[in-house]
């Protein structure tokens, strides 16, 4: 027989909430069927965050669920010394459950003298004192290897195929569009769940333009349904390049699908103006009141994550969630 790891070997869970994304952090607690634990985080008037546990964690397997998206230096911080705060409690086992990782585009020197600040996130993570580590759609994938601890990287990626293959039936002759050829290959996973073909925005870089401009689609939008996927919307320049360029060459109704909305200005203005009919994301950000859309939906990860952390306290495998 398979050996499985005895669950209390690192006590009980222990799940502690920061404060940029309580409610999906109360959502995971409500679907393990646990309490969140008590804390105090306290940004003092010299902008110092201070953490404090409200009872001891010695000895147990402790989950800190934060979300780095904005205020991204804020956030960031406040994980690393709750982190800290649990190694100095004797915290058996300490897991970051981080639903977006910031920086997660610096992965590379892709030009002289730049940073690789997403390596850097992840040896702070580590030194802070953390064990494991959860994330969701990582911008790259040799982000993994930045981590010297192990992780679970997770992909909303069936939340989000789920959603298209339920109102298939609805759709005409739908077609998968990525809003640049970067993201090609995950399209292709979308169109093959949903059954559909593929096209593609192409962009290119103009004279010393910094920014990328759509040319063209390669392949047929014309008078079909388009969705365009992408992992991540920041300032919404690139899916509405997409959007324009599939509905000059004939789109007919058009839909967004992506994980991560962060949606940093002028980012909900931009999506308000275009000719989309539904706009599908998650909660791995979390979006206010005043970036709400009447088109926006949002799918929850927090059933995805909480199962992940049984699973991981557990010891069982987390590969068998996908038939992997």
């Amino acid at each position: 027989m398979p050996h499985v790891r005895d669950s209390q070997m690192y006590g009980q869970i222990k799940l502690f909430a920061g404060t940029s994304c309580r409610g999906l952090a109360d959502e995971i607690a409500a679907y393990l069927g646990l309490p969140l634990s008590g804390r105090d985080i306290i940004k003092f008037p010299n902008e110092n965050i201070f953490v404090r546990l409200h009872t001891s964690v010695r000895g147990q397997d402790c989950y800190i669920i934060q979300t780095t998206s904005p205020p991204v230096s804020d956030n960031l911080l406040e994980l690393l010394i709750a982190v800290q705060t649990l190694r100095l409690d004797s915290a058996a086992r300490i897991t970051v459950v981080i639903p977006y990782l910031a920086y997660a585009r610096s992965d590379k020197k892709d030009q002289p003298r730049v940073p690789i600040t997403a390596r850097l996130v992840a040896d702070l993570i580590q030194v802070a004192g953390a064990d494991r580590y959860i994330c969701m759609d990582l911008h790259a994938g040799q982000i993994q290897g930045f981590f010297s601890i192990p992780g679970d990287v997770l992909t909303a990626f069936h939340i989000l195929s789920d959603y298209f293959v339920g109102i298939r039936s609805q759709l005409k002759d739908p077609v998968i569009v990525t809003a640049d050829l970067g993201f090609a290959k995950k399209g292709r996973n979308f169109a093959a769940r949903i059954g559909c073909t593929m096209a593609f925005v192409e962009k290119r870089r103009t004279g010393n333009d910094a920014n990328a401009h759509a040319l063209t689609v390669i392949g047929d939008v014309a008078d079909r349904d388009v969705i365009i996927v992408d992992d991540e919307v920041d300032t919404a320049g690139s899916v509405s390049q997409a959007v324009n360029i599939v509905k000059q060459h004939g789109a007919r109704d058009i839909y967004l699908s992506f994980v991560h909305a962060v949606l940093s200005h002028p980012a909900v203005e931009r999506l308000r103006g275009l000719p989309v009919k539904e706009i599908i994301t998650t909660n791995t950000v979390p979006i206010p009141p005043e970036k709400m859309l009447p088109n926006l939906r949002i799918l929850s990860v927090a059933a995805l994550l909480g199962e992940v952390i049984k699973r991981a306290h557990e010891g069982r495998s987390v590969g068998e969630m996908f038939n992997e």
